[in-house]
C-alpha cells in the first residue's frame, strides 16, 4: 500500500490474541489513551466462553462524526495469536495494515500485495529483555502497544500516565509496563518505515472534558445505589456477574456508616431461584432489593416472578441478555429476552421492561427502577445486553437523582388509624389498579395480611371463588395497562414530517444512528422512536400512525420486539416492516443500512 493522504481518527483497530494472555491490559491502556485524547473511541472485547487459551479479539474504533457501533472488520489488524492468524489474515480489509508477531507466524504466509505489513518480533524483543517467563507474556502484550503508538503516532506521555493510574499501587508493575511500551516505540522507530495513511492525533481538550469510561454493568450497579437499594441476592453468571459484583464494590465503599456499620446485605445464592426468592423476600418486607441474571437465569426464575408478581411485591432484576438458546453463546450479545419476560410467569402475567441505551440510561433507569417497582407493586425488568453491559463506553457524566424515593401506596400507622378497614387487594375507581400495601411490623392492628400466591380475595384471603379471581387478575390487568403513567417516554428523533419511521430499543440505538446518516446521504429521509418501557406508552401508536412504513430493528433472528408492537398496538402490523438478525456481534450499520434500503424497498 502506497502512502496516501492522511485518514485521521477515523478507522479501526482488531487486536487478535488469546485468551488469559494478559491481553486486555494492554488493549484497555490503548482505549483510555484515545479517550484522554479527546478522540471519540469505542472498544469491543470479544472473548470466549472459556477461562484461558481460545481465540479473543478487541475492537476499537475511532469516529470524527461521533460514531460508536463496531464495524465488521478493521483498518489495522494486530495479529499475536498463532492459532488463528492465517483466518484473521484472509478476512482483512481490502487496504489495511497487519501487524504481526514474525517469531512465531511464518512471513510467507503474508502475501497480499494490497496490504500493508508490519512484522514486529514481538516473542524475541519479550524475551531479550525480560527474565521471568509469565513476565514475557504479559508484556508482549505492552510491546505491540508501544508499536501502536509509534505507528500511529497515539500520545506516549498520555499512554504512560495511563499505565501509571492504572498501576499507581503497584510501582513495579509501573516500572516494567513503561519500560516494555518504551521498548515497542523504539523498535518501530529503528527498524520500520510507516506505508500506511492512519494516524490518531489529540481532538480539543474538552471534548471529553465531563465524560466519563464505565461499562453498562457498573452504571447500572451504582444506579441502583442511588436508587436505594440494600439488598441482593445473586447467583453468578455471564454477563451479568460483574453487575452484582460492582454493586458489592459500591456498597463497601458508600453504604457504610460513620462508625462503620454495613448498610446492605448481599447473599450469593445456591442458584437463580433461590437468589429471586431472597430478593422477593426482602422486597415483601420493604427494602428495596434486586438480582441480576441472564435469560437461563430469568428462565429459572419464572414461578417466583409469577408469585411477586400475582401477590404485588416490588422488586427489581436486572436481565443482561446473551445468546441463547440453552447455553447458547454465553459471551456475545444479543437481545433474546424480549417476549420470555413480557408474559414470564406461569397463567396471565404481564410484565414491566425499562429499555437503557448507553451507561449514563443504565444509571438513570436502574435507580427509576426502584421507584417503579414500588408505585406499581411488582417486578421491574432493566433488560441490557452482554455488549452494554460488559465494554467500556465513553459516557456523560452522571446526574445524581436529587428527588426522593416514591415508595407508592405505603400506609403508616398514623395512615391506618383513620382507617376503619384496610383492604390488601382493594383498589378505587381512581387508583389505576394500585391497591395500598403495609410493611411487616406496622404497629396498627389493621396492618397485617396473609401475602398469598394461591387465589385470594380483595382482603388477602384465601378463595377459589371465580368472581373473585377474575376481579383480581382484571384489576392487575388494568394496573399494567396503565403502568405508561409512570414509565419513562419514548425518545423521538428526526424529521417529524418523515413518512420512514424506524424503532428499535437498547442498544442498537448506535448503529441506528450510523445508518440514518447513511440512509440521509442516500436522500432516504427517516424519524426514529426508540422505546424506553414496556408496556408501551400512546406515543409509540401515534409514531406508526404517523408513518407509511416502520422498520422494526431486533437484535434477535425471531423479531421479538416487532411481535410486541403488533400484539401491543392494533393494526399496527400492515405497516412494520422486520430487521431481525443475529449472529452474536453487536449491530453492523453497514448491513443495517443496506437491508433498510431493501425492506423498504427505497
Amino acid at each position: 500500500m502506497s502512502q496516501k493522504q492522511k485518514i485521521i481518527n477515523n478507522f479501526s483497530v482488531r487486536i487478535a490474541t488469546a485468551n488469559g494472555t494478559g491481553s486486555q491490559s494492554a488493549n484497555n491502556t490503548l482505549f483510555k489513551a484515545l479517550f484522554r485524547m479527546g478522540v471519540c473511541a469505542s472498544a469491543k472485547n470479544l472473548f470466549p466462553s472459556n477461562i484461558k487459551g481460545l481465540p479473543t479479539w478487541y475492537q476499537i474504533r475511532t469516529s470524527q462524526k461521533g460514531y460508536t457501533a463496531m464495524n465488521r472488520g478493521a483498518e489495522v489488524n494486530v495479529l499475536v495469536n498463532k492459532d488463528t492468524y492465517k483466518k484473521d489474515y484472509e478476512e482483512s480489509k481490502e487496504n489495511s495494515v497487519v501487524i504481526y508477531d514474525s517469531n512465531i507466524m511464518s512471513e510467507s504466509d503474508f502475501h497480499r500485495d494490497d496490504i500493508t505489513h508490519y512484522p514486529l518480533p514481538l516473542t524475541k524483543l519479550a524475551s531479550t529483555h525480560f527474565e521471568k517467563p509469565r513476565l514475557r507474556v504479559l508484556l508482549k502484550n505492552i510491546i505491540y502497544l508501544g508499536a501502536i503508538c509509534e505507528l500511529f503516532k497515539l500520545d506516549q506521555e498520555v499512554t504512560e500516565q495511563v499505565i501509571k493510574d492504572s498501576f499507581s499501587h503497584k510501582p513495579k508493575v509501573v516500572e516494567s509496563n513503561l519500560s516494555a511500551l518504551r521498548i515497542g516505540v523504539d523498535y518501530v522507530k529503528q527498524n520500520i518505515i510507516k506505508k500506511d495513511p492512519y494516524y490518531y492525533e489529540k481532538e480539543n481538550d474538552s471534548k471529553n472534558k465531563n465524560k466519563i469510561v464505565i461499562e453498562g454493568n457498573a452504571a447500572c450497579a451504582l444506579g441502583s445505589v442511588y436508587g436505594g437499594c440494600t439488598v441482593v441476592g445473586w447467583y453468578p453468571i455471564t454477563p451479568s456477574s460483574s453487575l452484582a459484583e460492582s454493586f458489592i464494590s459500591y456498597c463497601e465503599k458508600y453504604r457504610v456508616s460513620q462508625d462503620g456499620e454495613h448498610r446492605y446485605a448481599i447473599v450469593q445464592a445456591e442458584d437463580e431461584m433461590a437468589s429471586l426468592g431472597i430478593v422477593v423476600g426482602a422486597g415483601w418486607a420493604g427494602a428495596r432489593a434486586m438480582t441480576a441474571t441472564s435469560g437461563p437465569g430469568i428462565a429459572l426464575m419464572t414461578e417466583i416472578t409469577g408469585l411477586a408478581y400475582y401477590a404485588e411485591v416490588p422488586v427489581v432484576i436486572f436481565d443482561v441478555q446473551r445468546v441463547g438458546p440453552s447455553t447458547g453463546l454465553p459471551t456475545r450479545t444479543q437481545q433474546s429476552d424480549l417476549t420470555m419476560i413480557a408474559n414470564l410467569g406461569h397463567g396471565d402475567t404481564k410484565q414491566i421492561m425499562l429499555f437503557p441505551k448507553c451507561p449514563k440510561e443504565c444509571f438513570e433507569l436502574s435507580a427509576q427502577a426502584f421507584d417503579i417497582a414500588e408505585e406499581l407493586q411488582t417486578p421491574v425488568f432493566v433488560i441490557s445486553d452482554l455488549d452494554l453491559g460488559m465494554n467500556q463506553w465513553p459516557s456523560d457524566d452522571f446526574d445524581y437523582p436529587l428527588h426522593p424515593y416514591n415508595r407508592g401506596k405505603v400506609l403508616r400507622k398514623e395512615d391506618l388509624a383513620e382507617m376503619d378497614t384496610f383492604r390488601r387487594y382493594f383498589s378505587g375507581d381512581e387508583s389505576h389498579g394500585i391497591p395500598s400495601r403495609t410493611l411487616p411490623g406496622t404497629d396498627h392492628p389493621l396492618a397485617s395480611y396473609f401475602t398469598r400466591g394461591s387465589g385470594h380475595d380483595e382482603d388477602a384471603r384465601y378463595t377459589e371463588d371465580p368472581d373473585a379471581y377474575r376481579r383480581n387478575m382484571m384489576r392487575l390487568l388494568k394496573k399494567f395497562q396503565e403502568a405508561y403513567r409512570v414509565l419513562p417516554k419514548p425518545v423521538i428523533e428526526g424529521n417529524k414530517k418523515a413518512k420512514i419511521g424506524i424503532i428499535g430499543v437498547g442498544s442498537t440505538y448506535d448503529a441506528i444512528r450510523e445508518a440514518r446518516d447513511y440512509l440521509s446521504e442516500a436522500g432516504i429521509k427517516t424519524k426514529y422512536l426508540r422505546p424506553k418501557s414496556f408496556p408501551f406508552h400512546p406515543e409509540v401508536k401515534e409514531f406508526i400512525d404517523s408513518c407509511d412504513k416502520v422498520l422494526v430493528v431486533d437484535l434477535n433472528r425471531d423479531a421479538q420486539l416487532k411481535e410486541l408492537i403488533q400484539v401491543n398496538i392494533p393494526n399496527s402490523e400492515p405497516k412494520l416492516r422486520s430487521f431481525a438478525y443475529s449472529d452474536g456481534m453487536p449491530l453492523s450499520a453497514l448491513y443495517l443500512t443496506r437491508k433498510a434500503k431493501e425492506l423498504l424497498n427505497v
